[in-house]
């Protein structure tokens, strides 16, 4: 039996600039950090006592005798990407699917890290990131970019460039004190809206792109002054903050599926209570908001939220690993 243990992902500027389409010719960056909220994958082999060959339990419980017959596609294509046979797959998460944690990747690159240790083999990082991105962007041909993956599978608080040759992952040099402070800063809440992040990136990419990617391009400038706050010790972190706010403006307008009235008006709310800038996570619609907020306002802040779920996080920068394993003997049929 294994278990894997992947973390989900907060993405603070460049989202957008990491869809395959506009970096391969503008490139792209993302800053991002993974937090203590993780999805958990358990696999084994599932014992020939039963008129199925496969049982896999997510939101709702699938057994089948033939691979094909599997419905949820990234389970099925994983297991046709890896040869996969006779499994019984478990999935449970910290906080809810479809809400723009990338939770979709991270449970693609628990599944991936499960099935590689079930065989006996090791896959590192890379191979993991890069594997995910595979099944989620080409075999289920799902709309979006590939931070959430590479987020998924390394872990930490990192810059990740994309580019005409690919992708690099540059871990940030950030003061304990001032990450702390950063995290202590940030304060999260379920706005209780669910949606497919590939679907809002189909609805977004019927936009006009000329003027997408011009925003774009603007932001993919701010993650460079972001991380200059970041690890300038000299600077005002409070920027960081105030920088999310411009990034929040000119994300409404690079798609008409990134806010809806309901999310402006949180929004809205939270500034007025005091908070300096906020986030939407994911690709819109609904989900999770974050906001930057000085301590003494966070009071404030959390009675102006008090209709939605506050969830306290920590950073976290372990990315996804096998909790459990229990090598198995399994002959194939």
């Amino acid at each position: 039996m294994i278990i894997t243990k992947t973390p989900f992902r907060m993405s603070f500027f460049g989202g957008g600039t990491d869809m395959e389409s506009f970096f391969r010719e503008n490139g792209g960056a993302v800053l991002s950090t993974t937090f203590d909220k993780y999805c958990y994958v358990n696999v084994r082999h599932l014992p020939r006592f039963f008129e199925w060959t496969s049982e896999l339990s997510y939101s709702k419980t699938e057994r089948v005798s033939h691979v094909e017959d599997i419905q949820h596609p990234a389970i099925r294509n994983a297991m046709k990407l890896l040869d996969m046979h006779e499994i019984r797959l478990m999935y449970e998460a910290d906080l809810p699917a479809r809400s723009g944690l990338g939770t979709s990747s991270s449970f693609a690159v628990g599944m991936l890290h499960a099935f590689y240790a079930l065989k006996g083999t090791y896959a590192d990082k890379k191979k993991l990131a890069d594997q995910a991105i595979y099944l989620e962007r080409v075999l289920c041909q799902e709309a979006g970019g590939w931070q959430d993956q590479i987020a998924a599978a390394y872990g930490g608080f990192n810059r990740i460039n994309f580019g005409a040759d690919g992708y690099e992952v540059l871990p940030l040099i950030i003061s304990p004190e001032r990450k702390k402070q950063l995290n202590e800063n940030l304060m999260m809440f379920f706005t209780g809206f669910t949606r497919f992040s590939s679907d809002v990136q189909k609805v977004n990419a019927t936009g006009k792109k000329k003027e997408a990617d011009e925003t774009l391009k603007q932001m993919y400038e701010l993650v460079d002054a972001a991380e200059q706050i970041l690890v300038d010790k000299e600077t005002d972190l409070d920027d960081f903050g105030r920088l999310l706010d411009l990034t929040w403006k000119l994300k409404r307008k690079s798609g008409v599926a990134v806010s809806t009235n309901s999310i402006d008006e949180l929004y809205e709310k939270g500034m007025e209570a005091g908070a300096l800038g906020g986030k939407l996570l994911g690709a819109g619609g609904g989900g999770f908001l974050v906001f930057y907020v000085q301590p003494e306002k966070q009071r404030g802040v959390k009675e102006a939220m008090k209709d939605l779920l506050y969830i306290p996080f920590t950073f976290e920068n372990g990315g996804t690993q096998v909790i459990h394993y229990t090598p198995e003997s399994y002959e194939p049929k």
